[in-house]
This record gives C-alpha cells, sequence and structure tokens, in this order.
C-alpha cells in the first residue's frame, strides 16, 4: 500500500476492457473519442488519459483549452476538442498552437475568433433540443453566410448536438426528435458545399441505445469509467461487460471503545445504544465524501461493512467495527471491493441524494490518483 493517508487507484486493464468493449459496439468507421474533461471525471486528468491513448481512444474531449494543454504537454498526440466555450481571445490563440478544436456555439463568441489572425480548428453545436449551448436550427442560414463572408469555412473541422434524455429508456422519441433536428442542420451544411465535416451527436447513452447515433465519433465519458448512465441501459444492454476504473481507499488512524450513550461527532445527532468499538478514518468532506452520508453511509474494513456514525467533519470520519476485529492501519474502502463485497459509486451517490457523475467529479483533485 502506498505511504498516504487516502489514495484513489485506477485500474488500467479496467480502461482497456471498457475501450475494447465500447469499440466493438461502434460501426467500423465510427472514431471513439474519450470525454475527459472534469479532471477525467474524478479519475485524474493525466493518469486515465495517458492509458486511453495508448488502449484505442482515437480522440479526447475536455471542458477548456487549460485542460487540452495539460493533455498536449503529457504528450497526448490525439485530437483534442475542447467542449466549454472558449471566452478568450488569447485562449483561442493557445488552441491554434497546440492543434486544439474549439467549440463556437453561439454568435456572440463569433467576434473573438474573428479577431485572430491565426485561427483554431473549430466545431460547431447544435441546440437540437437540450437548450444549452448551441445555435438554434433556425439560425443556421445566417450561421452558415457568416462563416463563408469571414472566410472561415477552412477552419471548420466538425458539427455536433448533445442527446438531453439518451440514457432514459422512457423518452426515446425526444431523442430522435433531436437527432432529426441535428440531421436538418447537418443537411444545411451539406448543401451549403461543406464537405468532411466529422459529425458527432452521442454519448454513452446514445452510442449504448442505437447505433444509428454513432455518425463519424462517439463522445464516451461514463461508459470508459467502467459505468452505466442509468439502471434502465445497464438492464438492457445485456452483452457490454464494463468494468469499473476507480476505487477509493484509506487507512484506519485510530480505534477508540465508546460506553453505551456517548456522543459522537458533531452536533451530537448520534450516541451509541451500547458499548461500541469505533475506527477513525482521516477522511471527510473536504476530500470529497458527502457528509449527506454522515450516520448512514458504510465503508468495508476486512471485506466487511462498517456503519459512519455520527456526522463527519472535514478530515475525519468514525465507523462502527463492534463486530470487525479490525486495528490500526488496516485499509478501509468507500469505492471498491474487499473479497466478496464491494461498494459501487452508482450506489453510494444513490444514499448520498446523488448521481454518480457528481459523486466522482467531486473527489478532490489533490487526492493522489495510482495507476495498479
Amino acid at each position: 500500500m502506498p505511504k498516504l493517508k487516502t489514495w484513489v487507484e485506477i485500474k488500467q486493464k479496467a480502461v482497456e476492457n471498457n475501450i475494447r468493449q465500447i469499440k466493438s459496439l461502434l460501426k467500423p468507421k465510427t472514431k471513439l473519442w474519450a470525454v475527459v474533461k472534469s479532471n477525467a471525471y474524478g479519475h485524474g486528468l493525466i493518469n486515465f488519459s495517458l492509458i486511453a491513448q495508448q488502449s484505442g481512444a482515437d480522440g479526447f474531449c475536455v471542458d477548456s483549452v487549460p485542460e487540452g494543454l495539460k493533455l498536449r504537454k503529457a504528450v497526448i498526440k490525439k485530437p483534442i476538442l475542447v467542449l466549454g466555450p472558449t471566452l478568450f481571445r488569447d485562449l483561442m490563440e493557445e488552441a491554434r498552437k497546440n492543434n486544439l478544436a474549439i467549440t463556437i456555439s453561439n454568435f456572440e463568441n463569433l467576434p473573438n475568433l474573428l479577431k485572430i489572425k491565426n485561427k483554431p480548428q473549430f466545431h460547431i453545436k447544435i441546440d437540437s433540443g437540450m437548450h444549452r449551448q448551441g445555435f438554434y436550427p433556425s439560425e443556421i442560414p445566417k450561421l452558415i453566410k457568416t462563416i463563408k463572408a469571414k472566410k472561415l469555412s477552412g477552419q471548420l473541422e466538425g458539427i455536433y448536438t448533445h442527446f438531453a434524455s439518451a440514457k432514459d429508456l422512457n423518452y426515446p422519441t425526444y431523442t430522435d426528435l433531436q437527432f432529426a433536428n441535428f440531421g436538418k442542420a447537418v443537411s444545411l451544411f451539406k448543401k451549403a458545399g461543406f464537405a468532411g465535416l466529422t459529425c458527432h451527436a452521442a454519448a454513452t447513452g446514445g452510442t449504448l441505445i442505437n447505433q444509428k447515433y454513432h455518425l463519424d465519433a462517439v463522445r464516451t465519458g461514463i461508459g470508459l469509467y467502467g459505468l452505466w448512465p442509468s439502471k434502465e441501459l445497464e438492464l438492457q444492454v445485456k452483452n457490454l461487460r464494463l468494468q469499473p476504473v476507480l476505487s477509493w481507499h484509506s487507512l484506519i488512524s485510530e480505534i477508540k471503545t465508546l460506553k453505551k450513550g456517548d456522543f459522537i461527532g458533531y452536533d451530537l445527532i448520534e450516541r451509541t445504544p451500547e458499548n461500541t468499538r469505533m475506527a477513525i478514518i482521516p477522511i471527510g468532506y473536504w476530500h470529497g465524501f458527502p457528509r449527506s452520508l454522515s450516520g448512514i453511509g458504510e465503508v468495508l474494513i476486512n471485506g466487511k461493512r462498517a456503519k459512519i456514525l455520527g456526522r463527519f467533519a472535514m478530515d475525519i470520519i468514525a465507523v462502527d467495527i463492534k463486530i470487525n476485529p479490525c486495528k490500526t492501519g488496516d485499509k478501509a474502502t468507500f469505492i471498491g471491493s474487499q473479497k466478496s463485497d464491494r461498494l459501487l459509486a452508482f450506489d453510494v451517490a444513490l444514499k448520498s441524494g446523488t448521481t454518480h457523475y457528481e459523486f466522482l467529479t467531486r473527489i478532490n483533485p489533490l487526492i493522489e490518483r495510482i495507476t495498479v
């Protein structure tokens, strides 16, 4: 074990498996772009991306130019697309110098691009029904005229959209509506003479539910980390074997014995109903472990579940070990497996009142990620 109070392990073979599994679903010419924005969903931007590159990812999607620059510095050579807005000209210039493609999603952002002598490659984002970023289909004729008039055709590399509910199998017609709206926008570009544009629409959910959404590339995020966008998809897609990539661990730092009736932790929200043996573990909500798990969450110690006691703090939680013969220095697992039991990110997040997306991305980026 590493000499750390807490650490995150990234399983290389799981990444390799997930990329191989998802690629097996794709059309032969469809590229797989790994979505590694927001510190690779908490998995560690650099560590995860290096593994993904050598495991067959065809490109990468990040949130910002600074994230893309970190990947270039780490010798990521594959194409990189910045999904989030690039609001400043100096960052657009950095994108050009480092071969990053940026997203243009509104007319207000075009003037910054026009003022740059050496312009970066860019993708146009279409709002097909998500109603966040993107040009409405009705704006496409004006957009095409502007691109041609300002001589931006040479920098236009792709066009894409994002589905609002592809992971929710109760609303397939809305995804089809979005796909149809996107198709109309793509047709307008093609009729205007734009050829060779990379068209993409599907994230993990769209990738898994229907091959027709694959187009030239898919932007796969949560699936590459071995997690499903929803339980419904996991139950329906039976031929896919994803493996969780991330596990999260700490060490028992202290063991205490409490008498019946003793209070535990802040605000006196819990007291022992009987004499209790308790382990102290040096992590808390500063590390990204949800405070809402106070009094209800569990950790694994020696393959057995240990309930969290009381309201925990920034850097400390306490767990019940009265039936667990553990000792100081033993490993405690918050996400991952021990012996025959495991704690899944989806289930822990659900108990804490959030999603596995939010839970994982909130794991403190200062915690060391170790490739195993």
